[in-house]
Parts: C-alpha cells; structure tokens; sequence
C-alpha cells in the first residue's frame, strides 16, 4: 500500500469519510486519528511483530488497523457499528492477515474467537471509545483470557488514575484493579488536534502488561474487589463507615473496626490510604 493510501492524514481520511458518507458517531464515542506519527508510536509501543496476534476493539474506518497489520502476524477487529463493515473491507482489503467481526466486544466470546484464528494468545491495541473504556479494561483484565498486553489509547485523565498509588485524589478501583492484574505504564499523551472530530480532552496511550499471576494472594477476589469499590463509594467518609454503608460490601461497623486494629491501623482511616496488599489483609480478615 502506497503512503498516501494510508488513512494516517487528514485529506485520505475525510475522502473515506465523504465516500461512505460517515460522520462520527457520538454513541460509539467516535473520534479519527490523523496523524500518521501517533499512529507509528501506538504500534511502537505495543511491542508488535510478525510473531503477534493482534486483537484490534473498535476499528473504526481502519486508521489504526492498517498500520498494525504492517507489523503483526495476525490482526482480529471486532467492531460494533455495522455501518464501518463495508468502509474496513474498503480501507483494507490489501491486508490478507486482517479478521473483521461485527460484534460488540462486550458481548464477544474473545477466547473463543481467538481460538477459532489459531492464536494461542494475543495483544490487544485500540483507540477505545472514553465512555466504554473502564467496563472493557475490566472485562479484559478480569476475565481469564490468553491476553498479553493491552495498549490502548484513552483518556488521559482515566490513563493516570490507573497508575497512582495510595493518597492521590486520583487512587481508587481502578487503580487498585489495573495492580492486582498487570503492569501499568503510560507512553504517551495525545493532542485533541490529532483527531477529527476534534475531542474536548487530551488523550493519552497506555500499555498494561498483564500479570501471569495476581500481584498479591487473596482468598476471595470477588469480595476484595466488592471491599474496593465499597470504600471509594464514598471517599470521604472513613472506610468504617464507608463500607458499613455501601451498596457494594455491606457488614456490621464493629467488624470492620476490629479487622483494622488486628492490621495495626487507625480505625478513621479513609480506604484512599490503603494499598492493595491492604485491601486483601483486610478481605482476609473480614471473610473469615
């Protein structure tokens, strides 16, 4: 494929665009990169070879998917909107190595879909929609998929908040989330000049390498994970009272409290200023 057939610049997207007559649309969160060097970088730092299977969420008009097939062995794109099917057959249709399926990710038997391609596992790279991203993080961390990475392109107030540690304003479940399952690392922050439509807030590209096991031992994730989210439900409040009110982990106030002293901390701790290994202690604790 020639360079100037690539939809990395503004004139080639806009033709696309205007041949299919496709304009974004706001309830997939829609938003066209154009800018051919960011698009290098995403590749770049997903760590893509021709070894790799590439499970692409969300292609869109195929911006994004027609640089990593250059690289990858193998790309799978599951796209929601039924309207880009016929645009990806277009914008693709030079790549033999690259799947589409009209499917919502959500929904998606991603571990059967990998195996029906022959990949043992996976990278996953997207430009993922800001309103969606956090329910497909969680549902690619949490579920036991043969995943390796996730690279993704989000907001990049949502890409810090998964790398912050205990006292930031910015420190809650999802930060607790992305630790227990991986590494975390931001690589770069985007312009919203870099897109059309043009979004109202800076972008950023994080890799998350996944963790062949859970960073710490607990005895039950789930209700850890119930614990977590009950104390940033109300972050103000003391974990004792905020987890003797939550909606998500209810328990006697009492216990909690005993469950504390036995940790050795301040009954009016806030959950923010707990770690992870923390959070599971006190899970331990209080499943017993």
């Amino acid at each position: 494929m020639s360079k100037e057939a690539y939809l990395g610049n503004p004139a080639r997207t806009a033709e696309v665009l205007n041949k299919f007559g496709i304009s974004a649309q706001k309830r997939y969160g829609q938003n066209f990169l154009i800018d051919s060097n960011i698009l290098e970088k995403i590749v770049k730092s997903a760590g893509i070879t021709k070894d790799d299977t590439v499970l692409e969420i969300g292609p869109g008009i195929g911006t994004l998917t027609q640089h990593i097939a250059n690289s990858a062995g193998k790309v799978i794109c599951v796209e929601i909107d039924t309207k880009m099917i016929p645009v990806l057959e277009y914008t693709l249709s030079e790549f033999d190595n690259v799947t589409v399926i009209n499917q919502d990710i959500l929904k998606a038997d991603i571990k059967g879909i990998l195996a029906e391609h022959g990949a043992g596992s996976a990278k996953v790279v997207a430009n993922l929609p800001y309103y969606i991203t956090t329910p497909i993080i969680m549902e690619l961390l949490e579920k036991d998929l043969p995943i390796e990475s996730i690279t993704v392109m989000i907001q990049k107030e949502v890409a810090e908040r998964m790398q912050v540690g205990p006292g930031s304003k910015d420190y809650g479940a999802l930060s607790l989330a992305v630790a227990f399952y991986s590494n975390a690392e931001v690589k770069m922050t985007v312009s919203p000049n870099c897109f059309i439509p043009r979004p109202n807030v800076d972008s950023a590209v994080i890799r998350l390498d996944k963790l062949k096991e859970p960073r710490v031992s607990v005895k039950n994730k789930s209700e850890m994970f119930r614990i977590i989210k009950g104390a940033f439900e109300q972050r103000r409040k003391t974990l004792t009272n905020a987890l003797s009110h939550s909606s998500a982990y209810k328990t006697d106030k009492k216990k909690i409290e005993d469950a504390l002293i036995q940790m050795g901390k301040n009954v009016n701790i806030r959950g923010e200023e707990l770690t992870l290994e923390e959070f599971a202690v006190l899970s331990d604790i209080l499943s017993q």
